[in-house]
């Protein structure tokens, strides 16, 4: 899949992407499943809310099938390869989980900041691309962006270790007010199959979610290949040091595991 100069002005523009219904609605239910099924894993790379909701599982490509393949699937990794001219490798891959009820908040942060601090990435060149498993409404906490804030580089941030489950660098309320006066805040909502990129440098978080409605998104961080990491103090398994550029699989890989699946359950 390949983006038009129009979409491409756009996500330099105001640091953010949204690309509906991407995905069809055989291919969500086919990783909707497998997301449920990598939920009830006993993994290290599976961490839960508080509450023992899951919040995100880490490396999923790494031992399951359906997410190995959206990891390779063109309609992913073209877009993003347009956007930094090279060969992309996997940074690191989530399927966040917003639970229903419990879901709890993603403060205000920049991923790239993360990525710089505790991985050793040197430059920006590295970016989300996300895949709505579920409905993303208003109340369900969507994510929410301000708009053109990844124009202002890297950010003072400070490490929260004890909000969540999930130690992040992130902005204090006074820089979080400035940029939204200039920017805005809006929240990108879409049907399961959506697809959403935005930049590494894009400030954005997420309130919880008391409603009854789940909001998985699968997140592949996709790195150009020469902004390899130099410096991680991550598990491997959180931020990869396999740098070997990705292949692209055919564009049908998914509808074939499902395919697949559906005939071995006759």
């Amino acid at each position: 899949m390949k983006l038009t100069e129009q979409q491409i002005a756009e996500f330099h523009d105001l640091g953010y992407l949204i690309i509906p219904d991407c995905f069809s609605p055989e291919e969500v239910a086919l990783l909707r499943d497998e997301a449920e099924a990598v939920y009830r894993l006993d993994r290290q790379e599976v961490w839960r809310e508080k509450s023992g909701a899951p919040r995100t599982a880490f490396a999923a490509h790494t031992y399951n099938e359906a997410f190995r393949r959206l990891g390779r699937h063109p309609r992913l990794i073209q877009p993003v390869e347009q956007v930094f001219g090279e060969q992309l490798y996997m940074h690191q891959y989530k399927v966040n989980a917003k639970a229903a009820f419990d879901g709890e908040v993603w403060q205000w942060h920049q991923d790239y900041g993360t990525w710089a601090r505790d991985d050793g990435m040197p430059e920006p060149r590295a970016m989300n691309i996300s895949v709505f498993l579920d409905e993303v409404m208003p109340i369900n906490g969507p994510l929410m962006f301000i708009p053109k804030s990844h124009r202002h580089g890297v950010l003072d941030a400070g490490h929260d270790l004890e909000t969540t489950s999930y130690p992040l660098w992130t902005l204090d309320k006074d820089k979080v007010s400035t940029l939204v006066d200039q920017g805005g805040i809006v929240a990108p909502t879409g049907r399961p199959g959506t697809v959403l990129l935005f930049h590494g440098n894009l400030v954005h978080g997420s309130a919880g979610n008391i409603t009854p409605y789940p909001r998985k998104i699968v997140y592949l961080t996709l790195c150009a290949v020469s902004n390899y990491i130099r410096k991680p103090t991550r598990a491997e398994w959180i931020a990869h040091q396999d740098f070997t550029p990705i292949t692209p699989l055919d564009d049908g890989c998914l509808r074939e595991l499902a395919a697949q699946q559906k005939a071995a359950a006759e």
